[in-house]
């Protein structure tokens, strides 16, 4: 098969900056599906990964334990059939023994001719439940059982594979959905080793971004169902499986589906890319959105946006068509040209995948794409469907919803795809953000709490960062930062009753670091820049435009005293020192 599909690799298109390759067109390849419509450098990728020149660096997944001793917490490893694990603190768990590798698994499930079944995650309520279960009878199935003929991509991947059921995870499925949209994001969470056919053992794998490095997740494929359907995830076409396996691997890392209720697309999209999101208000945008939301496209940010909404709001449709409290993806944007002059229209995605559309100007049933030239249409590949997404102007977009989440692909997805095709994607046009890492904790003395406590305040972490010169494109000599602080573990601790924190994070200037900051520096200056608020999220990010000089960062929650671990992420658009 790998000859059969064998591509070479030609070169980049000056006019275009995209990949030339492949050769072979569209051929089948083993992924358990039909003919997969791969772009040129998917198909690159999978010719790479399927013959095994190349591999991901990524850590196999170590099921952990949120135990307390004396009020503080302490990270446990899982060990199968050990129903009482001795308890020893592990504030970065490694792999162990403990954790499975699918070849090792499949190759004895292989032998042995039978089906995997998951000791980590087994197919009862305990996988399923965390508080209380609902009232029907559950069945867990395997897609063979469900289908004559499950794959696991039909057709190639698409956004409209995705479609939510009866869990309340719509913002997985919108971060799920916008993954389909580039062959390189997508293959990095769905690995193309696996099928129904070939080698079938009942097992599958996916890959997750876990608080800074990549995690292999390894199930079994029995699914919830109820009266012979699948009760969450699934998608449109019946016997396609990729969706609902990859929402039970997600639901694995977090310790069950239920874990699932409730969350941001932002989360989705960071833990599908290794990404860095940023939260827009709407209501309240910066003047430059619009270039903002351009130029994110340009460097291949993904997009989410909702409607806010209040508890008896929740998921009420709107006289046009839209869904409160819902989580919608922004899958491309386009100028067109119309009889009242060139406007900037949006493509939207609701993850339900049904006729509940927006049905104003430039939806499906709009007059005003009678106006709209064939060449521009076909240069869009429209299709007015009912489908669950539709186009409409940014004047709308702004005036109907309230929040938006960019996520910006950080440096490692364009070196990932450089190693895959040989091609520098910088040299090939592509742009990308520059970035800096740091792992850190607030514990005892060093959970000072924000700046309102003076005295504690600065004793939290300190994180040193050098901006050497200014975006040549700013017209100000400013440079482009984000910063984001996010806590760990947070969801995997919702079972135990405990929520997020409230953090957030102060930015001061300096003329030289030599050191820590003490309490008389912070008594006397002000912060440059600070998080718009302290509030009780996965993340915290801002976005700001500073000059060239040297910066020191103190992420903190906001009351003193309160423990976690955390992590510091940097992106800007120069080069940028931090430590």
């Amino acid at each position: 098969l790998i000859g059969k599909a064998a591509h070479k690799f030609l070169g980049i298109d000056p006019q275009t900056g995209r990949i030339i390759g492949a050769v072979a067109g569209n051929v089948i390849f083993s992924l358990g599906g039909k003919d997969n419509k791969l772009s040129d450098i998917g198909k690159i990728i999978l010719d790479n990964i399927i013959s095994g020149n190349f591999k991901r660096k990524v850590r196999f997944l170590l099921i952990i334990h949120f135990a307390f001793l004396d009020h503080t917490l302490i990270v446990q490893p899982f060990v199968p059939h050990d129903p009482e694990p001795v308890p020893r603190p592990t504030p970065h768990p490694r792999p162990s023994d403990a954790a499975l590798d699918f070849y090792d698994e499949r190759d004895r499930c292989l032998k042995s001719n039978t089906l995997f079944e998951d000791p980590e995650f087994p197919a009862n309520d305990s996988s399923l439940f965390y508080s209380r279960r609902i009232d029907r009878y559950i069945e867990w199935k395997r897609p063979g059982e469900l289908v004559r003929d499950p794959q696991l991509i039909t057709e190639g991947q698409s956004r409209f594979d995705v479609i939510q059921g009866e869990l309340g995870d719509c913002w997985l499925m919108a971060g799920a959905a916008s993954i389909t949209l580039r062959d390189e994001l997508f293959y990095r969470v769905v690995p193309p080793d696996q099928s129904f056919t070939d080698n079938y053992a009942g097992i599958f794998h996916f890959q997750f971004w876990h608080y800074g490095e990549w995690v292999d997740v390894v199930i079994d494929d029995r699914l919830p169902t109820s009266d012979g359907k699948l009760l969450y995830m699934h998608s449109r076409e019946l016997n396609e499986f990729w969706s609902p396996l990859l929402e039970k691997a997600y639901a694995k890392l977090h310790g069950n589906y239920e874990a699932l209720k409730g969350g941001t697309t932002s989360e989705a999209l960071e833990d599908m890319t290794g990404g860095l999101t940023e939260f827009v208000d709407l209501k309240q945008p910066p003047k430059n959105l619009l270039q903002m939301m351009f130029r994110g496209f340009e460097m291949s940010s993904l997009f989410g946006c909702s409607i806010e909404a209040s508890p008896l709001e929740f998921e009420a449709r709107t006289r046009e068509g839209l869904v409160k409290g819902h989580a919608y993806s922004i899958t491309g944007m386009r100028m067109v040209e119309t009889q009242q002059g060139t406007i900037p229209l949006l493509r939207i995605r609701n993850p339900w995948g049904n006729a509940q559309e927006w049905n104003g100007d430039w939806s499906d049933n709009s007059a005003l794409w009678d106006y709209v030239s064939s060449e521009q249409k076909r240069d869009m590949n429209l299709v007015l469907a009912h489908d669950g997404e539709f186009w409409m102007s940014f004047q709308d977009f702004m005036k109907h919803f309230d929040k938006m989440e960019i996520c910006n692909l950080g440096p490692d997805v364009m070196d990932e795809v450089t190693e895959m095709t040989g091609v520098s994607m910088s040299q090939a046009g592509y742009k990308t953000w520059n970035a800096r890492t740091h792992l850190g904790v607030w514990s005892g003395q060093s959970a000072g709490g924000c700046r309102n406590y003076l005295n504690s305040f600065a004793y939290n972490p300190q994180y040193c960062m050098t901006l050497s010169s200014a975006d040549p494109n700013d017209a100000d000599g400013l440079c482009t930062v984000i910063i984001a602080v996010l806590q760990k573990y947070r969801r995997e601790l919702k079972p135990k009753g405990i929520e997020n924190l409230a953090i957030g994070f102060a930015v001061y200037e300096v003329d030289d670091y030599r050191g820590r900051l003490g309490r008389s520096y912070f008594a006397t200056n002000k912060s440059i820049a600070r998080s718009a608020a302290f509030i009780n999220l996965r993340e915290v990010t801002g976005r700001f435009r500073l000059p060239p000089g040297i910066y020191v960062i103190v992420p903190s929650t906001f009351e003193p005293g309160e423990e976690g671990e955390f992590m510091l992420r940097i992106f800007s658009n120069v080069v940028v020192d931090s430590e």
